[in-house]
């Protein structure tokens, strides 16, 4: 077994674990191999350690639920930098156990804790895969509990995430309505 195959069977494992379901499956382990896909397409020639950071995005992220934190913005966002904190020292471990050198540990972390968006190729490229796995799985229902000025605002800044090649992309693999998709053409 490769090291990358064995890290992502020790994503997975961690993953199966979450108590939530989604479609059958526990939500967390959905979501990695839905990021996986969605990165194979999008970027087929990706590093071993962005496949892992793709992968391993979310791993164990009920350990840590929204409502640890207060349900304001502030707290939102201090949510959100603990569990990229948290997913990057957990996939570090993985890697390390799997065998992979201190600097691509380190890579993985980076990309894990968006440090370098629109700066670095890789950590823009996890983004991309995220948005495009909110997008292509998750913001249907999503939108179902969001009025229009709200969903407005949010799929202005999942494209303003994205780089252009990736907005470009969007517009033809998916049916985005007007006025969403003015904000991929910006």
């Amino acid at each position: 077994m490769t090291r990358l195959q064995t890290a992502f069977d020790a994503i997975d494992q961690a993953n199966a674990a979450d108590p939530h379901l989604q479609d059958g499956e526990p939500r967390e382990l959905l979501y990695g191999q839905r990021m996986t896909a969605e990165q194979r397409a999008l970027y087929p020639d990706a590093s071993e350690p962005l496949q892992i950071a793709c992968r391993g995005q979310h791993v164990e992220r009920w350990l840590l639920p929204r409502d640890a934190y207060p349900m304001d913005r502030p707290g939102y966002l201090a949510w959100r930098t603990e569990q990229g904190r948290r997913h990057a020292a957990r996939v570090a471990g993985i890697m390390q156990a799997a065998g992979y050198d201190p600097e691509s540990i380190a890579h993985a972390e980076k990309m894990l804790t968006k440090q370098g968006i629109k700066r670095d190729p890789e950590v823009q490229a996890l983004e991309d895969v995220a948005c495009f796995t909110f997008i292509r799985w998750y913001l249907g229902p999503f939108a179902e509990t969001r009025d229009a000025e709200e969903l407005q605002r949010i799929v202005e800044k999942t494209a303003r995430k994205m780089s252009p090649q990736a907005r470009s992309i969007a517009l033809t693999e998916f049916a985005i309505p007007e006025p969403f998709a003015a904000a991929f053409r910006a």
